[in-house]
Protein backbone atom coordinates (compact mmCIF):
# COMPACT_ATOMS: atom_id res chain seq x y z
CA UNK A 1 0.00 0.00 0.00
CA UNK A 2 1.43 4.09 -1.03
CA UNK A 3 2.99 5.83 1.79
CA UNK A 4 0.10 8.53 1.29
CA UNK A 5 -3.96 7.06 0.84
CA UNK A 6 -7.51 7.52 1.13
CA UNK A 7 -9.81 5.45 2.96
CA UNK A 8 -13.40 6.12 3.22
CA UNK A 9 -16.30 4.43 5.33
CA UNK A 10 -19.93 5.41 5.60
CA UNK A 11 -22.74 5.11 7.87
CA UNK A 12 -26.55 5.45 8.17
CA UNK A 13 -29.33 6.45 10.35
CA UNK A 14 -31.99 4.75 12.28
CA UNK A 15 -34.42 5.57 9.68
CA UNK A 16 -32.27 3.84 6.82
CA UNK A 17 -34.98 1.08 5.21
CA UNK A 18 -32.33 -1.78 5.92
CA UNK A 19 -31.97 -0.19 9.42
CA UNK A 20 -35.73 0.12 10.23
CA UNK A 21 -35.60 -3.81 9.24
CA UNK A 22 -32.13 -4.73 11.42
CA UNK A 23 -33.72 -2.97 14.73
CA UNK A 24 -37.29 -4.70 14.09
CA UNK A 25 -35.45 -8.23 13.48
CA UNK A 26 -33.32 -7.40 16.78
CA UNK A 27 -36.25 -6.11 18.95
CA UNK A 28 -37.95 -9.28 18.38
CA UNK A 29 -34.71 -10.65 19.54
CA UNK A 30 -34.77 -8.74 22.90
CA UNK A 31 -38.58 -9.72 23.02
CA UNK A 32 -38.23 -13.54 22.70
CA UNK A 33 -34.85 -13.54 24.72
CA UNK A 34 -36.52 -11.23 27.79
CA UNK A 35 -39.82 -14.40 27.90
CA UNK A 36 -37.46 -16.94 27.16
CA UNK A 37 -33.31 -16.78 27.45
CA UNK A 38 -33.32 -19.99 25.23
CA UNK A 39 -35.23 -19.03 22.26
CA UNK A 40 -33.59 -19.36 19.31
CA UNK A 41 -34.35 -16.77 16.67
CA UNK A 42 -33.89 -16.29 13.05
CA UNK A 43 -36.14 -13.29 12.62
CA UNK A 44 -35.63 -11.30 8.58
CA UNK A 45 -37.59 -8.22 7.78
CA UNK A 46 -38.33 -7.07 4.16
CA UNK A 47 -40.05 -3.12 4.26
CA UNK A 48 -41.18 -1.50 1.18
CA UNK A 49 -43.66 1.38 0.98
CA UNK A 50 -46.36 0.50 4.01
CA UNK A 51 -46.01 -3.28 3.57
CA UNK A 52 -43.74 -4.84 6.05
CA UNK A 53 -42.99 -8.52 6.51
CA UNK A 54 -41.43 -10.51 9.61
CA UNK A 55 -39.65 -13.96 8.40
CA UNK A 56 -38.05 -16.54 9.31
CA UNK A 57 -37.67 -19.50 12.45
CA UNK A 58 -38.03 -20.11 15.66
CA UNK A 59 -38.13 -22.31 18.60
CA UNK A 60 -39.62 -20.78 22.02
CA UNK A 61 -41.56 -21.18 25.28
CA UNK A 62 -42.53 -17.77 24.70
CA UNK A 63 -46.37 -16.92 24.38
CA UNK A 64 -46.42 -14.36 21.66
CA UNK A 65 -49.11 -14.02 18.76
CA UNK A 66 -49.40 -12.14 15.36
CA UNK A 67 -50.36 -9.24 17.22
CA UNK A 68 -47.26 -8.95 19.88
CA UNK A 69 -44.74 -8.72 16.63
CA UNK A 70 -46.66 -6.18 14.82
CA UNK A 71 -47.09 -4.35 18.09
CA UNK A 72 -43.06 -4.65 18.36
CA UNK A 73 -42.71 -3.44 14.60
CA UNK A 74 -44.96 -0.57 15.24
CA UNK A 75 -43.59 0.62 17.93
CA UNK A 76 -39.74 0.56 16.87
CA UNK A 77 -41.07 2.23 13.49
CA UNK A 78 -42.39 5.28 16.20
CA UNK A 79 -39.54 5.50 18.07
CA UNK A 80 -36.85 5.60 15.08
CA UNK A 81 -40.06 8.82 14.10
CA UNK A 82 -42.07 7.86 11.05
CA UNK A 83 -45.04 8.82 12.82
CA UNK A 84 -46.19 11.47 9.87
CA UNK A 85 -47.97 10.07 6.60
CA UNK A 86 -46.50 12.58 4.38
CA UNK A 87 -43.26 11.02 4.72
CA UNK A 88 -45.20 7.77 2.51
CA UNK A 89 -44.02 5.42 5.48
CA UNK A 90 -45.75 5.42 9.21
CA UNK A 91 -46.29 3.27 11.81
CA UNK A 92 -50.39 4.22 11.74
CA UNK A 93 -50.62 2.50 8.27
CA UNK A 94 -47.88 0.20 8.14
CA UNK A 95 -49.44 -3.51 6.95
CA UNK A 96 -47.14 -6.11 9.18
CA UNK A 97 -47.38 -9.08 7.58
CA UNK A 98 -45.71 -12.09 9.83
CA UNK A 99 -44.50 -15.63 8.31
CA UNK A 100 -42.38 -17.05 11.00
CA UNK A 101 -42.16 -20.82 11.07
CA UNK A 102 -40.46 -23.54 13.68
CA UNK A 103 -36.88 -23.84 13.20
CA UNK A 104 -35.74 -26.88 11.76
CA UNK A 105 -35.37 -30.15 13.78
CA UNK A 106 -31.96 -30.74 12.01
CA UNK A 107 -30.63 -27.27 13.49
CA UNK A 108 -31.73 -27.76 16.65
CA UNK A 109 -30.23 -31.40 17.50
CA UNK A 110 -26.88 -29.74 16.70
CA UNK A 111 -27.40 -26.47 18.80
CA UNK A 112 -28.62 -28.69 21.72
CA UNK A 113 -26.08 -31.75 21.21
CA UNK A 114 -22.49 -30.73 20.38
CA UNK A 115 -20.62 -33.52 18.88
CA UNK A 116 -17.45 -33.26 20.88
CA UNK A 117 -16.94 -35.76 23.85
CA UNK A 118 -14.27 -36.84 26.53
CA UNK A 119 -12.67 -40.21 25.49
CA UNK A 120 -14.57 -41.10 28.79
CA UNK A 121 -17.93 -39.99 26.78
CA UNK A 122 -18.48 -37.31 29.16
CA UNK A 123 -19.01 -33.90 27.60
CA UNK A 124 -17.49 -30.74 29.05
CA UNK A 125 -20.77 -28.09 29.79
CA UNK A 126 -19.47 -25.41 27.16
CA UNK A 127 -19.18 -28.38 24.84
CA UNK A 128 -22.75 -28.95 24.86
CA UNK A 129 -23.89 -26.02 22.33
CA UNK A 130 -23.27 -26.62 18.90
CA UNK A 131 -22.59 -23.46 16.68
CA UNK A 132 -26.02 -22.85 15.05
CA UNK A 133 -24.62 -22.70 11.77
CA UNK A 134 -21.19 -23.27 9.64
CA UNK A 135 -19.36 -19.76 8.77
CA UNK A 136 -16.39 -17.50 9.40
CA UNK A 137 -16.24 -14.90 12.03
CA UNK A 138 -13.57 -11.78 11.99
CA UNK A 139 -12.71 -9.40 14.84
CA UNK A 140 -10.57 -6.46 14.44
CA UNK A 141 -9.31 -3.73 16.47
CA UNK A 142 -6.56 -0.98 16.16
CA UNK A 143 -5.03 2.04 17.94
CA UNK A 144 -6.21 4.69 16.01
CA UNK A 145 -9.16 6.04 18.30
CA UNK A 146 -9.87 5.65 21.79
CA UNK A 147 -12.49 2.89 20.93
CA UNK A 148 -9.86 0.71 19.54
CA UNK A 149 -11.74 1.26 15.67
CA UNK A 150 -10.54 2.52 12.42
CA UNK A 151 -10.94 6.17 12.28
CA UNK A 152 -13.24 6.22 9.04
CA UNK A 153 -16.17 4.07 10.50
CA UNK A 154 -15.83 6.06 14.12
CA UNK A 155 -15.91 9.50 12.44
CA UNK A 156 -19.06 8.43 10.24
CA UNK A 157 -20.74 6.48 12.85
CA UNK A 158 -20.33 9.57 14.92
CA UNK A 159 -21.95 12.35 12.40
CA UNK A 160 -24.75 9.48 12.09
CA UNK A 161 -25.55 9.34 15.58
CA UNK A 162 -25.64 13.37 15.80
CA UNK A 163 -27.73 13.70 12.62
CA UNK A 164 -30.55 11.80 14.46
CA UNK A 165 -29.55 13.84 17.15
CA UNK A 166 -30.68 17.14 16.38
CA UNK A 167 -33.49 15.79 14.65
CA UNK A 168 -34.84 14.15 17.10
CA UNK A 169 -34.45 17.19 19.74
CA UNK A 170 -35.88 19.48 17.22
CA UNK A 171 -32.23 21.56 16.80
CA UNK A 172 -33.04 20.87 12.92
CA UNK A 173 -36.74 20.13 12.75
CA UNK A 174 -36.91 20.03 8.85
CA UNK A 175 -34.92 16.79 8.86
CA UNK A 176 -36.85 12.93 7.97
CA UNK A 177 -35.49 9.90 9.46
CA UNK A 178 -33.43 8.30 6.66
CA UNK A 179 -29.77 9.60 6.23
CA UNK A 180 -26.66 8.31 5.91
CA UNK A 181 -23.01 9.44 6.03
CA UNK A 182 -19.19 8.86 4.86
CA UNK A 183 -15.88 9.72 5.74
CA UNK A 184 -12.36 9.93 3.48
CA UNK A 185 -9.95 9.85 5.21
CA UNK A 186 -5.90 10.74 4.63
CA UNK A 187 -3.44 8.10 5.63
CA UNK A 188 0.14 8.62 5.61
CA UNK A 189 2.39 5.54 6.27
CA UNK A 190 -0.88 4.12 8.13
CA UNK A 191 -1.49 6.71 10.14
CA UNK A 192 -4.62 9.08 9.65
CA UNK A 193 -3.34 12.96 9.26
CA UNK A 194 -6.09 14.34 7.55
CA UNK A 195 -9.59 15.02 6.21
CA UNK A 196 -10.07 14.37 2.81
CA UNK A 197 -14.24 14.26 2.35
CA UNK A 198 -17.52 14.35 4.22
CA UNK A 199 -20.59 13.38 2.81
CA UNK A 200 -24.27 13.30 4.60
CA UNK A 201 -27.27 12.49 2.74
CA UNK A 202 -30.19 13.50 4.90
CA UNK A 203 -34.01 13.17 4.05
CA UNK A 204 -35.39 16.72 4.49
CA UNK A 205 -38.88 18.50 3.97
CA UNK A 206 -39.26 19.98 0.46
CA UNK A 207 -39.74 23.63 1.94
CA UNK A 208 -38.12 24.99 5.52
CA UNK A 209 -39.42 27.95 6.91
CA UNK A 210 -40.47 30.40 4.09
CA UNK A 211 -37.51 28.75 1.68
CA UNK A 212 -39.12 27.32 -1.04
CA UNK A 213 -37.11 26.97 -4.20
CA UNK A 214 -35.04 23.91 -4.06
CA UNK A 215 -31.38 25.77 -4.17
CA UNK A 216 -32.30 27.79 -1.01
CA UNK A 217 -33.27 25.06 1.19
CA UNK A 218 -30.14 23.17 0.40
CA UNK A 219 -27.92 26.08 0.71
CA UNK A 220 -29.66 26.10 3.99
CA UNK A 221 -29.11 22.19 5.00
CA UNK A 222 -25.77 22.53 4.40
CA UNK A 223 -25.11 24.87 6.29
CA UNK A 224 -26.76 23.87 9.20
CA UNK A 225 -25.32 20.52 8.90
CA UNK A 226 -21.99 22.32 9.26
CA UNK A 227 -22.54 23.81 12.61
CA UNK A 228 -25.09 21.43 14.28
CA UNK A 229 -23.42 18.39 13.22
CA UNK A 230 -20.10 18.74 11.69
CA UNK A 231 -18.12 21.43 13.98
CA UNK A 232 -19.55 18.90 16.90
CA UNK A 233 -18.74 15.80 15.85
CA UNK A 234 -14.86 17.02 15.35
CA UNK A 235 -14.94 19.39 17.70
CA UNK A 236 -12.53 16.39 19.95
CA UNK A 237 -10.78 14.84 17.57
CA UNK A 238 -7.18 14.62 16.56
CA UNK A 239 -7.51 14.56 12.83
CA UNK A 240 -10.33 17.69 11.91
CA UNK A 241 -11.31 19.19 8.73
CA UNK A 242 -9.19 21.84 6.78
CA UNK A 243 -9.38 24.36 4.30
CA UNK A 244 -8.84 21.42 1.63
CA UNK A 245 -11.76 19.36 2.91
CA UNK A 246 -14.74 18.92 0.62
CA UNK A 247 -18.15 18.55 2.16
CA UNK A 248 -20.73 17.19 0.26
CA UNK A 249 -24.58 17.01 0.92
CA UNK A 250 -27.36 15.35 -0.53
CA UNK A 251 -24.82 15.42 -4.24
CA UNK A 252 -28.24 14.64 -6.08
CA UNK A 253 -29.78 17.73 -5.06
CA UNK A 254 -32.33 16.93 -2.78
CA UNK A 255 -33.69 14.14 -0.81
CA UNK A 256 -37.45 14.61 0.08
CA UNK A 257 -38.62 10.90 -0.81
CA UNK A 258 -37.01 8.03 1.56
CA UNK A 259 -37.50 5.42 3.92
CA UNK A 260 -39.16 2.53 2.61
CA UNK A 261 -40.81 4.91 -0.20
CA UNK A 262 -37.26 5.77 -1.59
CA UNK A 263 -36.21 2.14 -1.50
CA UNK A 264 -36.69 -1.49 0.03
CA UNK A 265 -35.56 -2.01 3.25
CA UNK A 266 -33.86 -5.72 4.21
CA UNK A 267 -32.29 -7.27 7.18
CA UNK A 268 -28.59 -7.91 7.16
CA UNK A 269 -27.93 -5.39 4.28
CA UNK A 270 -25.74 -3.52 6.28
CA UNK A 271 -23.10 -5.73 7.81
CA UNK A 272 -19.73 -3.62 6.82
CA UNK A 273 -21.61 -0.83 8.51
CA UNK A 274 -22.06 -2.92 11.77
CA UNK A 275 -18.87 -3.92 11.74
CA UNK A 276 -15.08 -2.03 10.79
CA UNK A 277 -16.75 0.31 7.61
CA UNK A 278 -14.60 -2.11 5.51
CA UNK A 279 -10.76 -1.58 7.11
CA UNK A 280 -10.58 -5.37 8.31
CA UNK A 281 -12.04 -8.21 6.54
CA UNK A 282 -15.87 -9.54 7.00
CA UNK A 283 -17.05 -13.58 6.89
CA UNK A 284 -20.27 -12.48 5.43
CA UNK A 285 -22.65 -12.86 8.21
CA UNK A 286 -25.22 -10.35 9.24
CA UNK A 287 -25.94 -9.98 13.33
CA UNK A 288 -29.42 -8.94 13.37
CA UNK A 289 -32.21 -11.61 13.82
CA UNK A 290 -30.21 -14.05 15.51
CA UNK A 291 -30.01 -15.65 18.98
CA UNK A 292 -26.44 -15.49 20.26
CA UNK A 293 -26.26 -19.70 19.45
CA UNK A 294 -25.87 -17.94 16.17
CA UNK A 295 -22.26 -17.87 15.75
CA UNK A 296 -22.43 -14.87 13.00
CA UNK A 297 -22.99 -12.86 15.79
CA UNK A 298 -21.65 -14.09 19.12
CA UNK A 299 -18.35 -15.34 17.27
CA UNK A 300 -17.88 -12.34 15.65
CA UNK A 301 -18.41 -10.21 19.71
CA UNK A 302 -15.91 -12.83 20.56
CA UNK A 303 -13.17 -12.14 17.96
CA UNK A 304 -13.61 -8.37 18.53
CA UNK A 305 -12.84 -8.96 22.36
CA UNK A 306 -9.87 -11.31 21.32
CA UNK A 307 -8.43 -8.60 19.15
CA UNK A 308 -9.48 -5.69 21.30
CA UNK A 309 -7.34 -6.68 24.29
CA UNK A 310 -4.53 -7.75 21.84
CA UNK A 311 -4.35 -4.23 20.84
CA UNK A 312 -5.75 -3.12 24.55
CA UNK A 313 -2.63 -4.94 25.71
CA UNK A 314 0.00 -2.88 23.35
CA UNK A 315 0.95 -6.64 21.91
CA UNK A 316 -0.30 -4.92 18.63
CA UNK A 317 -1.34 -1.69 16.59
CA UNK A 318 -3.57 -3.07 14.36
CA UNK A 319 -5.26 -7.21 14.94
CA UNK A 320 -7.67 -9.13 13.42
CA UNK A 321 -8.66 -12.25 14.55
CA UNK A 322 -10.81 -15.08 12.16
CA UNK A 323 -12.52 -17.91 13.56
CA UNK A 324 -14.39 -20.40 11.94
CA UNK A 325 -17.07 -23.39 12.90
CA UNK A 326 -18.72 -26.19 11.97
CA UNK A 327 -22.58 -26.48 12.16
CA UNK A 328 -23.16 -28.55 15.61
CA UNK A 329 -19.79 -28.23 16.70
CA UNK A 330 -18.32 -26.28 19.56
CA UNK A 331 -15.14 -25.88 19.01
CA UNK A 332 -13.63 -23.88 16.42
CA UNK A 333 -12.22 -25.26 13.28
CA UNK A 334 -9.74 -22.38 12.57
CA UNK A 335 -8.07 -19.40 14.32
CA UNK A 336 -6.06 -17.38 13.13
CA UNK A 337 -4.52 -13.96 14.60
CA UNK A 338 -2.68 -11.23 12.44
CA UNK A 339 -1.21 -8.19 13.10
CA UNK A 340 0.03 -7.09 10.14
CA UNK A 341 3.62 -6.30 10.99
CA UNK A 342 2.93 -4.16 13.96
CA UNK A 343 2.87 -7.20 16.88
CA UNK A 344 5.23 -6.77 19.22
CA UNK A 345 5.36 -10.63 20.08
CA UNK A 346 5.39 -13.22 17.86
CA UNK A 347 1.33 -14.03 16.11
CA UNK A 348 2.33 -17.37 17.04
CA UNK A 349 2.68 -16.21 20.86
CA UNK A 350 -0.45 -14.25 20.11
CA UNK A 351 -2.84 -17.41 18.92
CA UNK A 352 -1.58 -19.38 21.87
CA UNK A 353 -2.59 -16.62 24.40
CA UNK A 354 -5.55 -16.45 22.63
CA UNK A 355 -6.37 -20.03 23.25
CA UNK A 356 -4.99 -19.96 26.98
CA UNK A 357 -7.14 -17.03 27.91
CA UNK A 358 -10.16 -16.38 25.38
CA UNK A 359 -13.28 -18.40 25.43
CA UNK A 360 -14.80 -19.24 21.47
CA UNK A 361 -17.19 -21.93 21.64
CA UNK A 362 -20.60 -20.89 21.72
CA UNK A 363 -21.52 -21.36 25.27
CA UNK A 364 -18.78 -20.00 26.37
CA UNK A 365 -19.27 -16.67 24.80
CA UNK A 366 -22.72 -16.75 25.80
CA UNK A 367 -21.83 -17.20 29.30
CA UNK A 368 -18.71 -15.24 29.13
CA UNK A 369 -20.87 -11.85 27.74
CA UNK A 370 -24.21 -12.47 29.37
CA UNK A 371 -25.94 -12.68 25.87
CA UNK A 372 -28.91 -14.69 27.08
CA UNK A 373 -29.52 -12.09 29.89
CA UNK A 374 -29.01 -8.62 28.27
CA UNK A 375 -32.57 -8.39 27.30
CA UNK A 376 -34.30 -8.84 30.18
CA UNK A 377 -31.43 -7.33 32.80
CA UNK A 378 -31.66 -3.96 30.23
CA UNK A 379 -35.41 -3.63 30.63
CA UNK A 380 -36.02 -5.91 27.54
CA UNK A 381 -34.26 -4.23 25.28
CA UNK A 382 -30.22 -5.26 24.25
CA UNK A 383 -29.73 -5.83 20.91
CA UNK A 384 -32.16 -3.92 18.78
CA UNK A 385 -30.38 -0.67 20.30
CA UNK A 386 -26.66 -2.50 18.86
CA UNK A 387 -28.26 -2.63 15.45
CA UNK A 388 -27.80 1.20 14.54
CA UNK A 389 -24.17 2.86 14.66
CA UNK A 390 -22.54 -0.43 14.86
CA UNK A 391 -21.91 -3.32 17.29
CA UNK A 392 -18.56 -2.43 17.72
CA UNK A 393 -16.18 0.71 19.55
CA UNK A 394 -19.86 2.16 20.94
CA UNK A 395 -18.52 4.58 23.61
CA UNK A 396 -22.00 5.48 24.49
CA UNK A 397 -23.42 1.38 25.27
CA UNK A 398 -21.87 -0.90 28.18
CA UNK A 399 -21.34 -3.88 25.45
CA UNK A 400 -19.24 -6.79 27.33
CA UNK A 401 -17.19 -7.60 24.15
CA UNK A 402 -15.84 -3.94 24.18
CA UNK A 403 -14.47 -4.66 28.01
CA UNK A 404 -10.82 -4.58 28.17
CA UNK A 405 -10.17 -6.75 31.60
CA UNK A 406 -8.02 -9.37 29.90
CA UNK A 407 -5.49 -6.77 28.57
CA UNK A 408 -2.87 -6.86 31.44
CA UNK A 409 -2.91 -10.55 32.06
CA UNK A 410 -2.44 -11.18 28.33
CA UNK A 411 0.51 -8.50 28.63
CA UNK A 412 2.07 -10.29 31.25
CA UNK A 413 1.61 -13.62 29.86
CA UNK A 414 3.69 -12.56 26.79
CA UNK A 415 6.56 -11.37 28.38
CA UNK A 416 6.59 -15.11 29.86
CA UNK A 417 6.51 -16.53 26.89
CA UNK A 418 8.53 -14.12 24.76
CA UNK A 419 11.35 -14.93 27.98
CA UNK A 420 11.25 -18.47 27.17
CA UNK A 421 14.52 -19.84 25.79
Amino acid sequence: MPRRYLFTSESVTEGHPDKICDQISDTIVDELLTRDPYSRVAAEVVVKNNDLFILGELQTQAQVTTADYEQWAKRKITEIGYTNPEYGFSSDQCRVHVLLDVQSPEIAQGVERALEQRADGSVDPLDQTGAGDQGLMFGFACDETPELMPLPIALAHRLARRLAQVRKLGELPYLRPDGKTQVTVIYEDFQPVGIDTILISTQHDPTIGELTSNDAVQKKIKSDLWEAVVLPVFADTPVRPDAHTKFLVNPTGKFVTGGPCGDSGLTGRKIIVDTYGGYARHGGGAFSGKDPTKVDRSAAYGCRFAAKNIVAAGLARRCEVQVSYAIGKARPVSILVETFGTGRVPESVLLDLLQKYIELRPEGLIQKFHLRDLPRERGGRFYQDVATYGHFGRLDLDLPWEHTELSQQLQEAALSFSSRP
